[in-house]
């Protein structure tokens, strides 16, 4: 059964959060996940911590955990905590 990463992020510097997306995506195919929403979120309801949303699909859990923990995504998250503030959640 499909499996996404949610993505929440406030965005602290765009030029570092530049470089961290283009390294990242390349990290996502190696374990089935491709991006299949990413914007801004429209609050209809409540207030959020940050605004910035991404869903991230993979086959099943183990593949979205796999690539969350894989030496080449982990590498790349002192790169992510310079571009942006964010929350990853598996469902």
């Amino acid at each position: 059964m499909a499996s996404f990463v949610i993505v929440d992020a406030t965005v602290i510097n765009p030029e570092k959060l530049a470089e961290y997306s283009a390294q990242a995506m390349a990290t996502l195919e190696l374990f089935g996940g491709r991006f299949i929403a990413k914007g801004e979120a429209e609050i209809l309801h409540g207030e959020a911590a940050h605004i910035k949303k991404s869903i991230i699909e993979f086959p099943d859990k183990e593949s979205a955990r796999n690539w969350y923990n894989s030496e080449a995504y982990q590498r790349l998250a002192p790169l992510r905590e310079q571009g942006i503030q964010s929350t990853f959640q598996l469902l």
